[in-house]
């Protein structure tokens, strides 16, 4: 894995794949609470099995940055938000809102993997992060109909 001799000079390694790891953490379970609604209460498995799919798309991240060193990286003693819950976390009123808010988490998290992940000089994880963000807003955009049926 090449890494950035800036990012190096900087900062530890340690830092940047533990971003990586939360992200990649907070993406898939963003597209389970998705693919949780499309299945169960929509039933509708052609979206069911995009989302699968972009889910599987993580594994080969994870692959392409070391599953190890994210792991080893991972540290949720020290995470200042582990134990409580932000207000806005809490507003869930209807299942569209769970839909969407999981939606945007999905979108926030693939970025935040595509701007991190160039800090690895790994460009083929900041493309495949970008593509799956890129799908998601599609997707949002197109299960909008299925929401409201």
């Amino acid at each position: 894995m090449i890494l950035s001799r800036r990012f190096l000079l900087q900062n530890t390694i340690e830092p940047l794949y533990r971003v990586l790891d939360a992200n990649l953490n907070r993406l898939r379970e963003a597209l389970r609470v998705v693919e949780d609604y499309f299945r169960f209460i929509k039933e509708s498995p052609e979206i069911c099995e995009k989302l699968k799919l972009s889910r599987h798309k993580l594994i080969k991240i994870e692959e392409l940055l070391g599953k190890e060193q994210l792991l080893k990286s991972r540290n949720t003693l020290t995470d200042c938000f582990a134990d409580e819950n932000r207000p806005e976390e809490l507003l869930r009123e209807t299942t569209d809102d769970l839909v969407s808010a999981n939606f945007k988490r999905a979108q926030e998290a693939a970025r935040v993997i595509e701007e991190y992940s160039k800090l690895t000089g790994n460009h083929e994880v900041s493309g495949i992060a970008k593509a799956l963000r890129f799908s998601f807003y599609t997707l949002e955009q197109d299960s909008m109909e299925k929401r409201h049926e």
